[in-house]
């Protein structure tokens, strides 16, 4: 038989779509259940897989590599998608492409499928990665092709063919989990206008509820990368994981938004990020210390254009790797540490100090000083006002005015 590697959560979807193949295209079907963080989610997938109709699963620990080689260069590059969103659905799909590609090539299978609607961004992000890596695979994509329609019909599917129908009937949301962050979609929530249940999150405390004192938190970063947490050294994973229980704790990291899907339509959601919220917000502060003016501004435009090719997944490309480049170029003094405030929600800075820091209190102060001679600003602005001044003359001789 020939044989196809599915993309495994061992969901509603993907739990169908183990008998759909093997009716429909007559498929060895192999599982693969990326953990990059979802926790229970995990708990008897190899049991739910083989009673569903697959021959065997791989659960595959990716959660280090997750960080080390998704998380951390999007952190460095500071990009956020829309302003908003911090990308944690959007880094892990590349990852998980990557390893059921490997997966793939290893059992000699000749097809990837995945559980992705058509109408949804990882359809998109799952596909890239594939077609980046192994573009001899064919992809299969089961929303795209049978006549279910919705979920009461995937239910019906699934009990017609005695599969174990995995529904949880008091969290009716559509969401996605991993070390990074919690997606909330659906519901009530496809109305903008309806404000957010407290009974929806379930990695942050609502902020109203969060304690009445302050939590301090101090990140030391090394060349953008957050190495210690309260002066203790912290492997990848350990550190978002007690970031995010306090961060959590405090109600940081909730993010409301409508965003721009790449398939051309608005969707809503609501994103669980606490200990991405720090780390960004800490990163940035750091930058501030320590990089230029120009290079500063000029990564703006770049963690703009990154966020996309992330949300886009376009991870596997020449451009992105070409950023990278760019980022971590200007991350060779984004060393120090910075100490963040975090209390009912917010999370603003409290402190930063840095070995290459560029801020002068001697130029800064507004006491006096020996090394400014503020005379010069005079010829600067002239010179810098010169073309505002020229054109301003012009228009009077012109009679423009």
């Amino acid at each position: 038989m020939a044989k196809v590697i599915l993309a495994y959560s061992g969901g509603l979807d993907t739990s169908i779509i183990i008998s759909w193949l093997i009716e429909n295209y007559g498929y060895e079907v192999i599982c693969m259940a990326a953990d990059v963080g979802q926790g229970k989610e995990l708990d008897n997938l190899n049991e739910k897989a083989i009673k569903s109709g697959a021959s065997k699963i791989y659960i595959e620990d990716l959660r280090r590599e997750f960080v080390e080689e998704y998380i951390y260069p999007t952190l460095k590059a500071g990009a956020i998608y829309e302003g908003k969103y911090l990308l944690g659905t959007s880094m892990a799909r590349p990852l998980i492409a990557k390893r059921l590609v490997e997966i793939a090539k290893q059992e000699g299978a000749e097809a990837i499928c995945h559980g992705a609607t058509g109408k949804g961004n990882d359809q998109i992000r799952f596909e890239l990665g594939i077609k980046a890596l192994a573009p001899e695979l064919k992809i299969i994509a089961p929303w795209r092709e049978w006549s279910i329609r919705s979920r009461e019909e995937a239910i019906e599917y699934a009990i017609a063919r005695g599969i174990e129908v995995p529904v949880a009937k008091d969290r009716p949301y559509s969401t996605d989990r991993n070390l990074w962050h919690m997606s909330h979609e659906g519901v009530d929530l496809e109305d903008p206008w309806n404000e957010p249940k407290d009974d929806i999150l379930l990695m942050i405390t609502p902020p109203e509820q969060a304690p009445d004192q302050p939590a301090y938190v101090e990140i030391e970063f090394e060349q953008g990368i957050p190495v210690k947490l309260d002066g203790t050294s912290l492997d990848p994973v350990a550190m978002i994981e007690k970031l995010n229980e306090i961060a959590g704790a405090n109600g940081v990291g909730i993010a409301d938004m409508v965003e721009n899907r790449l398939v051309g339509m608005k969707s809503r959601g609501v994103y669980e990020t606490p200990a991405g919220t720090v780390l960004f917000n800490a990163h940035r502060e750091l930058e501030l210390l320590t990089l230029d003016r120009a290079t500063m501004h000029f990564k703006e435009i770049v963690a703009g254009r990154y966020a996309e090719l992330v949300y886009d997944g376009v991870w596997f490309a020449p451009i992105r790797e070409a950023l990278d480049a760019f980022v971590d170029s200007t991350q060779r003094t984004v060393t120090g540490t910075v100490r963040m405030k975090l209390y009912k929600g917010s999370c603003t800075p409290a402190g930063a100090k840095s070995p290459y820091s560029l801020y002068s209190e001697e130029l800064s102060t507004f006491s006096r000083d020996e090394i400014y001679n503020q005379r010069d600003a005079e010829g600067f602005i002239n010179l810098f006002g010169l073309p505002l001044k020229v054109r301003a003359l012009m228009k009077k001789n012109a009679g423009l005015e």
